[in-house]
């Protein structure tokens, strides 16, 4: 029976893996291919790797590591961070990664449509960071949450589903790091109104969390970063996976 992807998504700042609060306070959590090697033993379903300050520095993620990490990773896992050309999406492609995360440059919607004609829809996920702005209505925000674009999540997610994209993954900033469930609102809202496939990401503290945004909205995947890097009331550092057990409960 079916059940959906459960994707640990890990943040790139310098070589290592951090995680953020609210996109702020990013801690050291460890090395990106050490973790590689701990989710192929825990047989994790995909990984995503997101490089938090290439678009601010304009460049885009390492071609370097996204090699090495193709070389050890034994499931899918794509990337993101600064790609705004072609050419950056054909070498990451060819480094290994199944898919390309599109984030500040999906603004762009010519260069949207484009990649996904030259690649494949399949190809091309858009990372959507949602917020409040202050004393204003919810939107989209680019540049690692610093700059808004304008549009609320809902139209956006129309606009790079009409654009060619494959795949929406939907962050709550508001809800980054804290643990305490996804944003059910803003996420039935946007898996409601496009027919692509969209991930929840942001606030999962547990399964219960993954299990009730499975049940309450129309996703197709679950990501989570703190849940798979973090353990105890006191946030010790230990990747981790679900177990076997756990993954089928969601088809119960």
């Amino acid at each position: 029976m079916y059940r959906p992807r459960v994707i640990p998504v890990l943040l790139l700042k310098g070589n290592g893996i951090v995680k953020s609060t609210k996109f702020k306070n990013h801690r050291y959590i460890g090395d990106p291919l050490n973790a590689v090697k701990i989710f192929n033993d825990l047989k994790a379903d995909e990984l995503v790797f997101l490089d938090t300050v290439a678009s601010k520095e304009n460049r885009h993620i390492s071609l370097d590591l996204v090699s090495k990490v193709g070389e050890e990773a034994n499931m899918p896992f794509a990337v993101g961070g600064g790609i705004s050309t072609i050419q950056h999406i054909r070498d990451i492609i060819s480094a290994g990664a199944e898919k390309v995360i599109i984030n500040t440059n999906a603004l762009n919607f010519r260069f949207i449509k484009q990649a996904a004609d030259t690649f494949g829809s399949s190809t091309i996920s858009i990372c959507m960071d949602v917020k409040k702005k202050c004393f204003g209505k919810i939107q989209t925000w680019i540049v690692g949450g610093k700059i808004p674009t304008g549009y609320d999540p809902v139209f956006f997610a129309r606009l790079m589903q009409e654009s060619g994209a494959g795949e929406l993954i939907v962050q709550s900033i508001e809800y980054d790091g804290l643990m305490k469930g996804y944003d059910l609102s803003l996420i039935k809202s946007v898996s409601d109104a496009v027919k692509i496939p969209v991930v929840a990401l942001g606030g999962a503290g547990d399964i219960n969390h993954m299990k009730q945004v499975y049940r309450e909205t129309s996703v197709s995947g679950i990501g989570a970063g703190s849940m798979f890097v973090y353990v105890g009331a006191r946030k010790g550092i230990l990747i981790n996976y679900l177990q076997k057990d756990e993954l089928k409960s969601f088809s119960e």
